[in-house]
């Protein structure tokens, strides 16, 4: 008999629901997460257990330890999960009970779960967004310095006018926070250039990725993310709406009565990828042709930010179909086919079986 263990997962405590395989009674725990007493209680299962849990961010020492033993986690999608409940009262001990009940019938709601090395790459990609922006707000506090000190407006970037910058002869208060800021803007230059190398350097090791920047305009943080945060291209049954949905490019209906409507995109992805799928797309419709005649043709219709939003989620079909058949960006273009299947060409050395 299989031992399930139903677990209400916070920060910092659990609640653990199990049934006794001797007694066949049901008995929950409250644990607070010292990890001694983690390992400890898990440690003295008597036998390898599955263990499920609501999808969280915090929980990756804990899937950590419980590989250590041979227990076998599974993360459950919270709002089917709470969709199963039959009362409308909710604590931790019914919402563990809840999961161990979905375990044992077979019913419980698990996700796909990344493998580790594409959440350490995700993580280190989510670190340097984080430090670009602040770089950001460093360049446009500088401007505003500039700008208070009666320069043009230049691009603070350019070494050119950061030298302007330093020479100029500014008053207590405005030397200071110059000084702090180019300082700052000094530490997170090195940080990110540190990021980035070591996501350059993982790049340049992934098939996967190498292939995706084939096609013009990807380059290697795109791919990386691309790469890393689809996973298993070959799990979406019909590649092009499933893969933009996953990414939350998909446009959001909003239709009754015979009328159809579809309004933004629902956003449910990453921001992250997005943002990358954006900035590649702007560079991508420049030089790829059929990228470019789509987004010249939206372009017309709809305002530009439309348009620059199809374009992203028309290439993320493009780069996902290329992931998914193993082929570089001159094999799909020769397909002739920019959405859907990319049906293959017959005789095509580079075909998938």
């Amino acid at each position: 008999m299989t031992l399930y263990i139903g677990v209400d997962f916070h920060p910092h405590q659990q609640t653990v629901c199990w049934c006794d395989t001797q007694s066949g009674e049901t008995q929950v725990l409250d644990l607070a997460h010292d990890l001694e007493k983690v390992r400890k209680f898990y440690w003295s299962l008597p036998e390898r257990a599955i263990v499920g849990i609501e999808a969280s961010g915090r929980a990756r020492w804990f899937e950590k330890l419980l590989f250590e033993k041979g227990h076998k986690l599974l993360v459950g999608n919270p709002v089917l999960i709470r969709k199963r409940a039959t009362s409308r009262h909710k604590n931790d001990r019914r919402d563990a009970e809840l999961i161990l009940d979905l375990l044992v019938r077979g019913e419980f709601p698990a996700l796909w779960r990344r493998p580790a090395e594409s959440e350490s790459v995700l993580e280190i990609l989510r670190l340097r967004t984080a430090l670009v922006k602040q770089r950001t707000g460093v360049y446009n506090r500088l401007q505003v310095l500039a700008h208070s000190a009666g320069l043009p407006k230049r691009r603070m970037k350019g070494q050119t006018f950061q030298a302007i910058l330093k020479s100029l002869d500014l008053d207590e208060a405005g030397s200071l926070s110059r000084s702090q800021y180019f300082a700052l803007l000094g530490s997170l230059d090195k940080q990110i250039g540190e990021l980035e190398e070591w996501l350059r350097r993982k790049a340049e090791k992934d098939e996967k990725t190498k292939l995706l920047q084939t096609q013009k305009g990807v380059g290697y943080l795109t791919a990386l993310a691309t790469v890393h945060y689809l996973g298993d291209v070959t799990r979406f049954a019909r590649t092009a709406k499933q893969v933009a949905s996953f990414a939350g490019l998909d446009p959001v209906e909003h239709s009754s009565a015979g009328r159809t409507r579809f309004g933004g995109v629902s956003k449910a992805g990453s921001p992250m990828l997005r943002f990358q799928l954006g900035q590649a797309a702007s560079i991508a419709a420049r030089y790829d042709a059929r990228l470019k005649s789509f987004y010249q043709r939206l372009a017309k219709k709809k305002p530009k930010r439309v348009a620059k939003t199809a374009a992203a989620r028309r290439l993320l079909v493009k780069l996902a179909i290329m992931l998914r058949d193993n082929i570089n960006a001159d094999e799909f273009d020769r397909r002739g086919r920019t959405v859907g299947n990319a049906r293959s060409v017959p005789g095509s050395a580079m075909t998938a079986p």
